[in-house]
């Protein structure tokens, strides 16, 4: 479990496909990270596999690929870092699972006042669980829905302090982020499907 508030930004320094899955070598300023440990890269759940001092590597299997834009990354690319929440740290963002739910596509980014506009075009399944001013992790950053502009369009709104502390500020027209909509929001949907099924039955 995570709360989608970024504590740094890692690169990529090495990638390799091993009987493991694609293995990634992340640059980071991680010193304690034990091996087994979850850690949230770009808003996915991943197991390191090993660590040194200023790096760790995680991998990803084929079921992961398929999901996410893993696949796509190279030396060099820039991805936000969280640990698994621990019992009795401060709650700042929402719970994010680290389960990506759809990769979602930038169609706009512009300045509007202090903040910067990003919309996002969402894959099938994803725009009705997105829920004005609610909670969404995108690239693992918890961040509120600024706004539903079109049918299957989401805003973001991002503030200074997200965007000099994560990958959001590197974000352009074309871009393929992580989207993990709110778990609250998912359950409600679940439960209200097999309510409609049971009563048809």
């Amino acid at each position: 479990m995570f709360t989608g508030l970024i504590e740094q930004v890692g690169v990529v320094s090495h990638l390799e496909t091993t009987a493991a899955g694609r293995v990634i070598r992340i640059e980071c300023a991680y010193r304690d990270l034990v091996p087994g440990e979850s850690v949230a890269v770009n808003g996915a759940c991943l197991t390191v596999l090993e660590h040194g001092d200023g790096w760790f590597t995680v991998a990803a299997i084929e079921t992961t690929l398929g999901r996410t834009t893993i696949g796509g990354w190279q030396v060099g690319r820039r991805l936000n870092l969280e640990r698994a929440l621990r019992v009795g740290d401060r709650l700042g963002g929402h719970f994010v699972q680290g389960h990506v739910d759809g990769v979602a596509t930038v169609e706009d980014v512009r300045q509007q006042g202090d903040a910067r506009l990003v919309d996002l075009a969402l894959p099938s399944g994803l725009p009705e669980l997105m829920v004005m001013h609610g909670s969404v992790a995108v690239d693992g950053v918890s961040l509120t829905v600024n706004a539903l502009p079109a049918p299957g369009v989401l805003q973001l709104s991002l503030i200074d302090y997200t965007l000099r502390h994560s990958t959001l500020s590197d974000l352009g027209t074309g871009d393929r982020v992580h989207v993990e909509a709110d778990m609250l929001g998912k359950y409600v949907q679940r439960l209200l499907k097999d309510s409609v099924w049971r009563s048809e039955r």
